[in-house]
């Protein structure tokens, strides 16, 4: 197969988890390549995430390495299937942190978001997310701003389709507050939450003011949970755009925060009272 120039973050992240599987074996990456009866260029390549590799290749590997976790090989053989998705065709317009994530949004097992002062991207309608990215810094010109609202609707069609990810959102009230778009755009948006809230899949949980510190104020948390917990990844927005994470203290410390938040939010029927009186005062 031929070597990838540029490969995706799943395509590193695959490699990145066989290069852990090889430490885990007590293996240089020169002892691996002697193990495997390739150059250690080879081994370095499928590391980074440059070699296309096969299913039946990762398993190999797996058993050259003594991985007797049958669960994550599983899921480690099951990410050599490229899919060539609809992110594909905006990867000339948009930031890689922003197609990478819902390449991950569209391949993860469950996802978990908590937001403060924003409405989660996947729960956004159309004119409150372009009113959102009119305020980008820096600003963004028209046609950017039209690619970036098509990429986030696209990306909501995951929970629309068959078989949809459990979808879980913690929310500040604040957030519901917020004036973005003006109050038209502002109504149809919390009219759109409470729609969206009561998919079977979707949960929205909201922390009242005056509920007192809580851990992940001020910070946007999207948790992409993988098809085994070694897999899952942890995507931060930051103003220098899409922060990802995955070492597994990292993930820990995010799932104590999402836990954290959901304890002190109110139970989803309780939210979905609260979201229509803000809804009814606009």
């Amino acid at each position: 197969m031929p070597l990838t120039s540029t490969p995706t973050l799943r395509q590193r992240r695959l490699g990145a988890e066989l290069r852990k599987l090889r430490e885990r074996a007590g293996l240089t990456a020169t002892g691996a390549a002697a193990r495997l009866g390739v150059n250690q260029g080879r081994v370095s390549m499928i590391e980074t995430g440059r070699s296309p590799l096969s299913s039946d290749r990762v398993r190999s590997l797996a058993r050259a390495y003594d991985c007797q976790d049958r669960d994550l090989v599983d899921a480690l053989a099951a990410m050599t299937q490229r899919v060539h998705g609809w992110w594909d065709t905006y990867r000339d317009h948009l930031p890689i942190g922003l197609i990478d994530l819902a390449e991950l949004e569209y391949h993860a097992a469950e996802l978990r978001v908590a937001l403060v002062i924003h409405i989660p991207a996947l729960l956004q309608t159309t004119d409150h997310a372009r009113a959102l990215f009119k305020e980008a810094v820096p600003p963004l010109r028209q046609y950017e701003i039209e690619h970036r609202v098509s990429h986030r609707i696209k990306r909501q069609e995951i929970l629309h389709r068959d078989d949809p990810p459990p979808y879980s959102a913690v929310i500040h009230e604040c957030a519901l507050h917020m004036g973005y778009g003006g109050p038209t755009t502002v109504r149809a948006q919390l009219e759109h939450l409470l729609d969206m809230s009561e998919l079977e899949h979707v949960t929205v949980r909201v922390i009242p003011f005056g509920k007192g510190c809580f851990p992940g104020t001020g910070q946007s948390i999207d948790y992409l949970v993988g098809h085994v917990p070694q897999l899952d990844t942890v995507q931060l927005d930051t103003h220098h755009g899409c922060e990802f994470l995955d070492a597994e203290a990292q993930l820990d410390k995010y799932r104590f925060v999402l836990d954290r938040m959901e304890a002190n939010a109110l139970k989803p029927a309780e939210s979905r009272d609260l979201i229509h009186r803000i809804a009814q005062t606009v």
